[in-house]
């Protein structure tokens, strides 16, 4: 299943919900995401597909959308997602892989991929398959790791780090963990066939010395005045992109919805104990509300 992919990073049974952002001392973080979010994206549309979800730390701020699907590789990531948002026709929670999306083509009319791109090996294969997923004219919107940023460019003049801010290759700082330029990344979304149209930098203020001394209001509203300078120049560590899907996209076959990531059929049905692949045969498993497109059936 695995051998034509590239790795994954799998955050199977973390609590770095709690750990990171519950506990972590993130309230800034998370604001200053939110208010880039809502500069981003429509007020509204039908259907979101919101990839690396994890626990829908953002999910309830796609509010105007008619229905959201959570997408993680982590199965532990959709419970807790699903605990806190609960079940319904509005948010549908999958395990997949974002290198085979189990979803037909032009499905979407809007994406998000939030602190999910610094973990793709191929990252220009994962934004080909979002793209791939969604319809011509959608907003994707895209936040990724900066490696040109303020700390590490003056960490590299001071020789306190090896690799190069400004080289266009990414650089990865610990195990499946990336940092990318912003000119690199421009094109690779070029190339999966969007048209960037906004870049908002986030996250100008990400100092614990800051964030004890200033009130989070203040650096929340200060973030929010600088973000709109990220069309000009991107010198913060994390760089929020909207972008447009252009192109001739395939279009949707009438009452598709689900894509089997093995060989690519759009012929799927209801089975006793999850969907059947009509193509291949495979059975992806429906567990506890969670639709399993990680592994099939045996």
């Amino acid at each position: 299943m695995s051998e034509n992919r590239p790795p994954i990073c799998d955050y199977e049974g973390s609590d770095y919900q709690e750990r990171f952002w519950e506990l972590g001392g993130r309230v800034y973080e998370d604001r200053v995401e939110a208010v880039a979010l809502s500069r981003l994206l429509p007020d509204g549309g039908d259907r979101l597909l919101e990839v690396g979800a994890g626990a829908g730390r953002h999910t309830p701020r796609y509010r105007g959308f008619r229905q959201i699907v959570l997408l993680d590789y982590s199965r532990t990531q959709l419970e807790q997602a699903k605990s806190r948002l609960g079940e319904g026709e509005r948010y549908l929670y999958v395990a997949g892989d974002v290198y085979r999306l189990p979803f037909a083509p032009g499905l979407f009319d809007a994406a998000t991929m939030i602190r999910t791109l610094h973990h793709m090996a191929d990252p220009l294969a994962a934004l080909r398959q979002v793209r791939s997923t969604m319809g011509t004219g959608g907003v994707f919107v895209l936040e990724y790791a900066n490696k040109r940023n303020l700390k590490a460019a003056a960490r590299w003049i001071l020789r306190r780090q090896d690799w190069n801010p400004f080289g266009y290759e990414p650089v990865e700082f610990a195990e499946l963990n990336y940092n990318f330029h912003p000119v690199a990344v421009c094109d690779w979304m070029s190339e999966a066939g969007f048209d960037v149209f906004r870049q908002l930098t986030v996250s100008h203020f990400r100092l614990n010395l800051l964030k004890r001394v200033i009130p989070l209001r203040v650096l929340v509203a200060l973030d929010s005045a600088f973000q709109w300078t990220g069309n000009w120049f991107q010198w913060t560590p994390s760089v929020f992109l909207g972008a447009e899907a252009v192109g001739e996209g395939e279009p949707t076959p009438e009452g598709a919805f689900w894509r089997c990531p093995v060989c690519g059929s759009l012929d799927i049905e209801d089975a006793q104990e999850g969907l059947q692949c009509g193509g291949c045969g495979r059975v992806w498993p429906v567990r506890e509300g969670i639709f399993d497109f990680k592994e099939p059936m045996e």
